[in-house]
């Protein structure tokens, strides 16, 4: 199930990733949260509680997003456009 269902912009060239090993698609243009949360329901776990996270603000303001690269640079999701090739971790498996 996916928490994100997109509405319209949908002849956008494809752009592949893979999140926690597993290929995904998403379009050109789309933030790396839009792209996670399209096919998914959470971008990350909270380091603290193990819960799942969706992001809080969607705008940058907040500290809710953070998501790892697998090369282990850490980036905002909800700012960041998503790459062709992007290989994101999104913290774990649920608990």
């Amino acid at each position: 199930m996916s928490l994100f269902k997109r509405l319209a912009e949908r002849s956008r060239p494809a752009v592949h990733f893979t999140l926690d090993g597993q290929p995904r698609t998403a379009l050109l243009g789309d933030t790396v949260l839009t792209a996670m949360l399209t096919g998914g329901e959470q971008v990350r776990r909270s380091e603290f509680s193990g819960q799942p996270r969706a992001g809080f603000c969607l705008m940058g303001a907040c500290q809710d997003c953070w998501v790892d690269t697998e090369a282990g640079e850490r980036l905002r999701a909800c700012s960041t456009l998503i790459q062709d090739g992007m290989r994101l971790l999104s913290g774990g498996a649920p608990a």
